[in-house]
């Protein structure tokens, strides 16, 4: 046994080592394909061996942990905002209060760079994270530990010596650019809505209930100041490199300013070269360097008086409104866009900017031919942020939201206090039908990549595709010799069905058959239903026919599934073509049910839903536990809910499924006890 304790303790710190390089040195020194080796292997054997798992080990950083009440959290220190500024003047202003308080002429700072994300305080006891908070209202926050454990820059144990215990460090997490693109796609994808910038979407994946989701958003963080004194550290510039030294990602930006030139400088290098970086920044933070500095000048309730921050102005033109467009999503939720003048944004030429939904027009006071000010939400997407009325010609008139689906002429409709107005002709509106069956044969859901390149198109073009199920019933002689042309990085390009595209569609469209039912209810396009909510249901229900006869109460029991995906899940199934068209791709040999991992021993457990929870000694052991309930005719669910009759529980089962289970009085057996059911 000692044997695998050094072998864990080694994997731990060799992983941990390469995920230093590679998340806050940005220097792999590893391929990803040995680093993910390297993981199964540790966690195989923390799971073979939980009584050796290290408290920074890199496994915790995949999440897991399902968080329903976020608990208040008190600061030992406040958590100040910092006073704003957007001009040179008044940082002048600012440095002359710093100057007279202190009684001297001069005073070095620090400028670092504002980041764009959600403050962070994290806290370290004999150099291990047990607990991270958000700002919260300054004084408390909301301890958000286990989301913060699956951001691989923030070490989970300090490397270095002299660390103080208890240690506080504050900084920011933010969300890079391409995690934010990536992010929105997703959510594009399922229906939902997307975020609006980066910030947004941070601040709402660190309060998530679900830590393994937090996992997939490639969160980042920078930290930039201790807040535990210490003997040795008597500048901002010592601090920060205090906290290099301990492997804190705290990046290479910051500077040592000697006057308000050099402050000035730095403003304007990073007012231009903030577009280059690959996160999003707001502003210029100036901190007094002497951290006796900082002591003299104190506080006010709000704000420090020792620092402020300089806010970049967002680049704002001025442009004509040509038009506004209506585009139909697959899920029928109509999008005004608006057609610009062309105009030089941040570095890019901007034509389009969405106005998000009729409220937004309405607050904009919006008139045809208007000249408008547009911006660029979150750095990325453009926006129109005003209108210059003083220009507006008199007879112009308002711009008014489509009443009509712009693609069909169906009647739109509101449903309750969405914000949204949508196309309810779910089966007949061409964008919906394109966009439903573009989600069906994407990626993650059927995979049929063959039919990329807008080839959708022809099929529905030529009248051989109205719905999901009739791709399975496509010949070759129906494909053969068809042409598209279709736009792509806004050039035409045509393609072509020769017979190697005609064999590599049906060749994909059969092997689609094999995907697992978890996708194949993904790729039904149930609007709210995503890619992660569709592995949670499935495997909670294991069948398409048990979703279908669930309940909205009995649906919320999954974790995640709110009550606005249930009702949706439920209103899906109430409808006749939805109906059809499932039963045509059952015929074809689709996946609607989990497959079964062991035939039926005896009926010991009819009747009976378990749910198996923790560690069991080897993890084949807890598999053999799983497939032995539905030997034994019982039913095995995935989350605790008011549907489970008994729970085997073994070590290290979560917390939050065994306060459940006992709130809802459901038994916790051992591995012997359940055992000795299935021989009753």
């Amino acid at each position: 046994m000692d044997t695998i304790a050094t072998r864990i303790k080694a994997l731990v710190a060799e992983l941990n080592t390469h995920n230093y390089n590679y998340y806050v040195l940005d220097n792999p020194s590893i391929s990803d394909y040995e680093f993910d080796m390297k993981l199964r292997e540790l966690q195989d054997l923390e799971e073979a061996y939980p009584q050796y798992r290290q408290p920074d080990s890199p496994t915790l950083r995949v999440g897991g942990g399902i968080t329903k009440r976020f608990a208040h959290v008190r600061h030992e220190r406040p958590m100040l905002s910092l006073g704003n500024t957007y001009s040179e003047e008044e940082i002048a202003a600012f440095d002359s209060r710093v100057c007279a308080a202190l009684g001297v002429s001069e005073v070095d700072y620090v400028c670092e760079l504002k980041f764009d994300g959600i403050s962070v305080s994290l806290l370290y006891e004999n150099g291990l994270l047990v607990r991270a908070a958000t700002r919260g209202d300054g004084v408390q926050g909301d301890d958000i530990t286990a989301n913060v454990r699956t951001i691989r820059s923030i070490p989970l144990k300090i490397k270095g010596e002299n660390v103080p215990s208890p240690l506080e460090v504050r900084g920011e997490v933010l969300m890079p650019h391409e995690a934010f693109r990536r992010l929105n796609e997703e959510k594009a994808e399922a229906g939902d809505t997307l975020f609006a910038n980066p910030r947004n979407a941070t601040g709402g994946s660190l309060k998530m209930q679900d830590s393994s989701e937090v996992a997939r958003r490639s969160l980042d963080a920078f930290l930039y100041f201790l807040n535990t004194p210490m003997e040795t550290v008597d500048t901002q510039m010592g601090s920060i490199e205090q906290l290099r030294q301990w492997h804190f990602k705290v990046g290479e930006y910051a500077r040592l300013c000697h006057g308000m030139p050099e402050v000035y400088d730095f403003i304007r290098i990073w007012d231009t070269k903030r577009r280059e970086l690959p996160f999003d920044i707001d502003g210029i933070v100036s901190k007094v360097n002497r951290l006796e500095y900082q002591e003299q000048l104190g506080s006010t309730a709000k704000s420090p008086r020792w620092a402020i921050a300089y806010k970049f102005k967002a680049e704002r033109v001025l442009t004509d409104l040509l038009s506004v467009s209506y585009q139909v999503g697959r899920t029928g939720v109509v999008t005004p866009v608006a057609n610009l003048r062309p105009v030089s944004l941040a570095g890019t030429t901007v034509k389009r900017a969405t106005l998000h939904n009729a409220d937004i027009i309405a607050n904009l006071d919006l008139h045809e031919g208007d000249a408008v000010y547009v911006e660029k939400g979150g750095e990325i997407i453009p926006k129109i942020v005003g209108v210059d009325a003083a220009s507006r010609k008199e007879d112009s008139r308002p711009v008014r939201f489509v009443t009509h689906c712009p693609a069909c002429g169906t009647p739109l409709v509101r449903s309750g206090e969405e914000a949204a107005f949508y196309c309810p002709d779910r089966h007949h509106c061409p964008p919906q039908l394109k966009g439903r069956i573009e989600h069906f044969i994407s990626r993650k859901a059927m995979n049929i990549e063959s039919l990329g390149e807008g080839k959708v198109d022809v099929l529905l073009k030529e009248g051989l595709v109205s719905r999901p199920a009739d791709l399975y019933t496509l010949t070759y002689d129906q494909l053969l010799g068809l042409e598209t042309t279709y736009l792509s990085n806004d050039k035409e390009r045509v393609v072509s069905f020769r017979e190697k595209t005609v064999q590599n569609i049906l060749d994909g469209i059969a092997k689609s058959r094999e995907v697992p039912f978890e996708r194949v209810l993904y790729a039904l396009g149930i609007r709210y239903v995503g890619e992660t909510s569709a592995k949670k249901i499935a495997r909670h229900f294991r069948s398409l026919s048990a979703i279908e006869q669930a309940s909205a109460e009995e649906l919320t029991a999954v974790e995640d599934v709110g009550a606005v995906m249930a009702e949706s899940i439920v209103r899906y199934f109430e409808d006749a073509e939805n109906i059809q068209n499932l039963y045509l791709l059952s015929q074809q040999g689709l996946h609607f049910e989990m497959e079964e991992t062991a035939a039926s021993v005896s009926e010991a457990l009819q009747g009976k839903s378990f749910v198996v929870s923790g560690s069991f000694g080897t993890p084949q052991r807890r598999k053999e536990l799983e497939q032995m309930v539905e030997q034994y005719g019982g039913k095995l669910l995935g989350a605790v809910s008011a549907k489970v009759d008994y729970v085997v529980a073994g070590e290290n089962m979560g917390p939050a499924k065994r306060e459940k289970a006992q709130q809802l009085g459901i038994p916790l057996l051992t591995e012997a006890e359940f055992v000795a059911m299935t021989q009753a």
